[in-house]
């Protein structure tokens, strides 16, 4: 009887479960709500093996990966461009996307054991802001080629992402990155390119910084669109002073939110559910739950939100610059995970019927070579409660992501300026020199909640 009762409260402890990937970056989200990016970075490069950002791991693939795109945003926050950006390209090659295949080894995982098993699938949103973020980096370096090569990138992604599923509120997370990108072919004078990005842009959302370029640009350019049309026949294209330039300006601030491991009875996952299972499931769920197998289901969430973000702001040689459409990164996530909340769900209880088949076949099996049905039930609670600990629900995410990004496009006269950002109760001054026909992008890149 005492091994019985060794045998129950091992896996009663078991239950507990494990919180997954997002444990390994809780100390670094944590660091950068207390507006810490050094402290964050230093923990990054502990979970990556490595002493400095400077350095990439022996092995770049698996969760690394995923450790490495979170370093390369801190990176950025940081002003460390160029390590920023190979840590986004090192990662964007190890990361899967989401509808490619597991190995059937990687399935069996997936379903019986742990959410959290095999390659990372990235949401295509994710894949998508590798590229933007990568933009940034480069449009901030001065690096016309290296952002015009992101751009192409990201035309796969764009092109891709809107016809998988047009109804995806993230579709509209294409915006910053267009924009980026018709800045860098514009400012090579590959109008027809520019333009075509401008418009995709546009059909995201009404970037007001856009009616000039396009009236501007649709003279030489080839491309057309009804969207552009109307804004040509809104006004005239402005006369540019020669010896003017341009600055744009990028503010990504807050903080998305993570996945973090959730439970929840069985009764409630399948009302929440039920339509995303086949009748034999949810007849073999509630027929397990009536024997006790079943009792819980972990699954990931979205972390709940901590404060609404205030707008940001942007001053010029001492004079405020308006701030463009500001993309709503973390709001268009929240939509995105409640469209699937229930598909997500419905795996992870397919997951609790195999685990659940599992505890019940020791239990019989235990019970007819012993002849004893208590030990069997124990043994078979204790190989259910060892599974379950296993069933880490699919923490996996880009976690430091910023929660907004704003734009402001000032033409300027030629020389220094003196630009001023504040965001999230942090300030930065920058000095700038814009050539006479050049630009100069300044970015500030916060990312506490």
């Amino acid at each position: 009887m005492l091994a019985c009762s060794r045998t129950a409260l091992l896996a009663l402890g078991l239950l507990a479960g494990c919180a997954g990937h997002s444990a390994h970056t809780e100390e670094a989200r944590r660091a950068l709500d207390r507006r810490d990016p050094k402290s964050a970075l230093a923990s990054l490069n502990k979970e990556l093996e490595v002493s400095s950002g400077k350095e990439l791991p022996k092995k770049v693939s698996g969760d690394n990966a995923l450790f490495l795109l979170d370093r390369s945003t801190v990176l950025q926050s940081l002003q460390d461009y160029t390590n920023s950006s190979r840590d986004l390209e090192t990662a964007d090659k190890q990361v899967e996307m989401l509808d490619f295949e597991r190995s059937t080894s990687h399935e069996i995982g997936r379903y019986l054991f742990s959410d959290d098993v095999g390659p990372y699938k990235a949401r295509p949103f994710e894949k998508l802001f590798v590229n933007t973020i990568n933009m940034i980096n480069y449009l901030t370096l001065g690096n016309l080629s290296g952002a015009k090569i992101e751009a192409r990138r990201f035309a796969v992604m764009q092109k891709y992402l809107s016809q998988v599923d047009k109804d995806d509120p993230t579709v509209k997370l294409l915006g910053p990155g267009s924009y980026f990108a018709g800045f860098a072919f514009e400012k090579t004078n590959d109008f027809d390119e520019a333009i075509h990005y401008y418009d995709e842009a546009l059909s995201c959302a009404p970037w007001t910084t856009l009616d000039e370029p396009v009236r501007r640009l649709s003279q030489y350019a080839g491309y057309q669109s009804p969207r552009l049309t109307k804004i040509v026949k809104a006004g005239k294209a402005e006369e540019i002073d020669p010896d003017s330039g341009e600055l744009l300006v990028i503010v990504a601030y807050g903080r998305v939110p993570a996945l973090i491991a959730n439970r929840v009875p069985i009764g409630l996952a399948l009302t929440a559910a039920g339509m995303y299972l086949d009748p034999v499931q949810v007849q073999s769920a509630r027929r397990m739950a009536g024997q006790g197998l079943v009792t819980w289901v972990n699954y990931p969430v979205l972390e709940p939100a901590k404060r609404s973000y205030a707008n940001p702001s942007i001053s010029v040689d001492g004079k405020t610059s308006d701030l463009d459409t500001i993309t709503l990164v973390d709001e268009l996530m929240r939509a995105a995970y409640k469209k699937g909340e229930g598909a997500i769900m419905a795996s992870a209880i397919v997951r609790m019927i195999a685990r659940g088949a599992v505890g019940a076949g020791v239990g019989v099996a235990a019970g007819k070579g012993s002849n004893s049905g208590p030990l069997g039930m124990l043994l078979a609670l204790g190989t259910q409660a060892a599974l379950a600990a296993a069933d880490t629900p699919d923490t996996r995410s880009w976690a430091t992501l910023p929660a907004r990004i704003a734009i402001s496009r000032v033409r300027v006269p030629a020389g220094k300026h003196t630009v001023s950002i504040r965001a999230q109760g942090v300030s930065r001054e920058q000095q700038v020199e814009v050539a006479k026909g050049g630009f100069a992008v300044v970015n500030l890149t916060e990312l506490s909640q």
